[in-house]
């Protein structure tokens, strides 16, 4: 079993806040509203989805259930933004 690294945790709610900001589920933090770049969203989880490639076999447990969990709950919500 590989060890946990918290930076990993921290980088994958990063990249998955991220994406629910430019889904537009969380308000920009300067103007407080929320608006969709489907484009930037797209490559957060495009990189995401790269990691569950490139990392398969070298994540503990919770890691990778961060990680699948993250991609899970934003490609429905890319599909409702892109209509």
């Amino acid at each position: 079993m590989p060890d946990a690294d918290p930076r990993f945790n921290e980088f994958i709610i990063l990249q998955a806040q991220n994406a629910g900001l430019f889904l537009g589920q969380i308000p920009h933090p300067a103007t407080g509203e929320a608006s969709v770049n489907l484009r930037a969203a797209k490559s957060v989880m495009d990189s995401l989805e790269m990691l569950v490639a490139k990392t398969e076999g070298n994540l503990t447990e919770i890691e990778e259930k961060l990680l699948t969990t993250a991609l899970a709950n934003l490609r429905p919500l890319y599909e409702k933004a892109a209509g």
